[in-house]
C-alpha cells in the first residue's frame, strides 16, 4: 500500500506536505503512513482515495484497476 499511496503522490508532482494539508493530517503523520511506519485509518484511507480520485482497494492492493467506484 505503502507504495501505492507514494507513487501517486509523486506522479501529481505533490510534496507530502500538499497531501497532507489536502486531507487534514500533519505532514509527519503523511510521512509515517508513506513510508508504513503508522497503519493508516479508514478514514484517512478514504480521504487518499476521494484526493486522489481512486478507491480504496486500489491504494490497499487489491485491484490493480485505478478508477473509482461509480457512486450510486
Amino acid at each position: 500500500m505503502k507504495n501505492r499511496i507514494q507513487d501517486l503522490r509523486t506522479d501529481a508532482d505533490l510534496r507530502q506536505i500538499d497531501v497532507a494539508t489536502a486531507i487534514g493530517i500533519t505532514q509527519r503523520k503523511y510521512s509515517y503512513i508513506e513510508t508504513g511506519t503508522q497503519q493508516v485509518t479508514d478514514e484517512i484511507l478514504i480521504k487518499l482515495a476521494e484526493f486522489y480520485n481512486t478507491s480504496v482497494d486500489y491504494l490497499i492492493g487489491r485491484t490493480d484497476v485505478k478508477d473509482p467506484y461509480p457512486r450510486k
